[in-house]
Parts: structure tokens; sequence; C-alpha cells
């Protein structure tokens, strides 16, 4: 099997979003999203080019993936956000340390520390991955649902 990351930002979803499912490269796509409105705003406007391009027959998604950002009920909120789009966390990272002195060093987590726990979880991440099932059409939230979803958890 071919893994292929493609990193881009929630504000292109027109843009660089659209190019990977159009070309047919991406046919499974993971969100990574925290649970900062702006993120989880971004992850449902992305899950709304995952509809349109749905309809062609082209990408799925199979999951989301939690980013911390240290907020109070951060997992609860991603994990129900997963799961009101009809999707499933599949990994979720709590804030790490790590990452901040790896990139400092300019190195991937991986090389900086391949032991540290950081670095089990994206092994972690890895073979769920590849253990994947298939993806679903995601079922976007309107904005009044996705502020009361966040409103929940503040």
């Amino acid at each position: 099997m071919q893994v292929v990351l493609y990193d881009v930002l929630g504000d292109v979803v027109c843009g660089g979003f659209a190019v990977p499912i159009r070309e047919g490269y991406a046919r499974e796509i993971y969100l990574v999203t925290s649970g900062e409105l702006m993120s989880l705003y971004a992850a449902n406007n992305i899950c709304r080019g995952i509809v349109k391009f749905a309809q062609r027959g082209e990408g799925r998604l199979a999951g989301v993936i939690g980013n911390s950002k240290g907020i109070d009920y951060e997992y609860e909120l991603v994990e129900r956000f997963a799961e009101r789009i009809g999707s499933r966390l599949v990994q979720f990272f709590p804030w790490d340390r790590t990452v901040p002195l790896a990139e400092i060093q300019r190195k991937t987590v991986m090389e900086y520390a391949p032991y540290s726990s950081q670095a089990l979880r994206y092994r972690d991440l890895a073979q769920r991955i590849l253990e994947t099932p298939a993806g679903v059409v995601p079922q976007p939230l309107e904005l009044q649902e996705l502020e009361a979803l966040y409103q929940e958890f503040q």
C-alpha cells in the first residue's frame, strides 16, 4: 500500500485541497483538527469539499485526527465533532513538548526523538491508517450546529 500525505491549510478548500482529490491521488482523507473553533470550522469546510467530489466518486473521509492545543474537554469535543459528521476519531495527539523541540532542531519527531511517546503515537497512527476501513461521505455541520457543538464544551 502506498501512502502519500498532503498537508493543506483549511482555508484553501477551493484551491490546494481539491487538487489531490480531483486528480485521483486522494482516496482516503484524514482531517487533522484541534478543538479550537476556527480549526473545527476549517475541518467542516473541508468536509463540504469532500462531499462535492464524492458525488463524482472521488475521495472519502477516512477519519479525524485530533491535534491538541491543550483546551479543556478538547478530546471530547473533537470526538463528538467526528461523530456528528458521520466519521470517527482515529487518533488524538495531546500537546507534547517534543514537537517544538524537534522543530527548533529542524528535524521530525522521528529523527529527533525516535523512542519518545510522541514518536510511538505517530507509529500507532500509521498502523491505524493502514488498517482503516473504507471512508465515508461526511455530513458537514451547518454553522449554527458547529457553534452549538463548540459551546457545549465551553
